[in-house]
């Protein structure tokens, strides 16, 4: 895809890049992960080998790293066009998607990566899980059926955090989720100390602006991901997930899904249709993929969780 879309065309802010064209952008260098750093990165479901992070991910944390210093380079030299003394703030990084579609992996496998760049090794991940209500609070103001909906984040709290660590603030706090218990933790903290790059991952992360809001949290993103598959094959991800953790986590007393612990297979496939299809499935159309054309970059899946294309954002 150049200027145009082959398919229909018409004009597009995106130039695709296949995947063998992207694997050729991978400088030349050696393997920064190891087959046991890469495997504790991975979520449930996902799968990404060691070829899969040499031609897709070292491309894109590169690419990532250059856009970095050429912010930095900018913010020094628009600090002595005004005469002003050039400090440092963090370069953001905002990663979306839907539900199961592997986000959370790929945002902490670029955080290993780009850390790894010499002039980028502070690197810091947080997720919007933190920012949800607290399920009291949810449940108070009847969305506990909409929790990972935009209007089940604090939104403000979100943009105020955001904005602080953008500032060069030395110290910012965040809430901390348990997904063990799918509930903010009390007293827990997720603490963000002047880092060279951001990474804010989750589901609504490129929203625009609310009615009547003057700024949304993805204003303040110097370059966005947005990670993309068929809403059919995200299905199926998602229900193979369900069943992992039907089988493992859920055994934990202590786990908020415990209740779905004794299943059958059959129930435990039915519990899972039922919550994509009321729930995952509505937040994904309505919300998540319409924000995909905001980003930066995409990624798109195939049906075997591997990279196919990336489009980028035309400069």
């Amino acid at each position: 895809m150049g200027s145009a879309n082959a398919s229909n065309g018409q004009l597009t802010p995106f130039v695709e890049i296949g995947r063998d064209r992207w694997s050729e952008l991978a400088p030349a260098a050696a393997m920064p992960l190891t087959e046991y750093e890469l495997v504790q990165l991975q979520g449930l479901g996902d799968v990404i080998d060691m070829r899969e992070v040499e031609e897709v991910y070292i491309p894109l944390s590169r690419l990532l790293n250059l856009y970095a210093a050429g912010a930095r380079r900018l913010h020094r030299d628009v600090s002595a066009f005004l005469g002003e003394k050039a400090g440092t703030t963090p370069f953001v990084i905002g990663v979306a998607g839907s539900v199961a579609v592997g986000k959370s992996t790929i945002a902490r496998l670029l955080r290993e990566l780009l850390a790894r760049w010499d002039d980028t090794p502070r690197v810091e991940l947080v997720t919007t899980d933190g920012f949800l209500y607290p399920n009291a609070e949810l449940e108070r103001r009847g969305l506990m059926e909409r929790k990972g909906f935009p209007e089940s984040y604090n939104r403000r709290a979100l943009l105020r955090f955001v904005s602080q660590v953008k500032s060069g603030a030395p110290e910012v706090r965040a809430p901390f989720y348990s997904h063990l218990s799918y509930d903010i933790v009390p007293d827990a903290e997720v603490v963000v100390r002047r880092p060279d790059i951001l990474i804010v991952e989750g589901l609504n992360v490129l929203q625009p602006p609310t009615p009547g809001a003057r700024l949304a949290v993805s204003d303040l993103f110097d370059f966005t991901v947005y990670v993309d598959a068929r809403t059919g094959d995200i299905a199926e991800w998602y229900t193979r997930r369900f069943l992992k953790l039907q089988r493992g986590a859920f055994a934990d007393p202590k786990s908020y899904f415990h209740r779905y612990a004794t299943l059958t297979e059959e129930e435990a496939r039915a519990r899972a249709k039922r919550f994509w299809t009321e729930i995952n499935e509505p937040n994904l159309l309505q919300n998540v993929l319409p924000t995909r054309a905001r980003a930066s970059l995409v990624l798109r899946k195939a049906s075997d969780h591997t990279v196919s294309s990336v489009l980028l954002r035309k400069i």
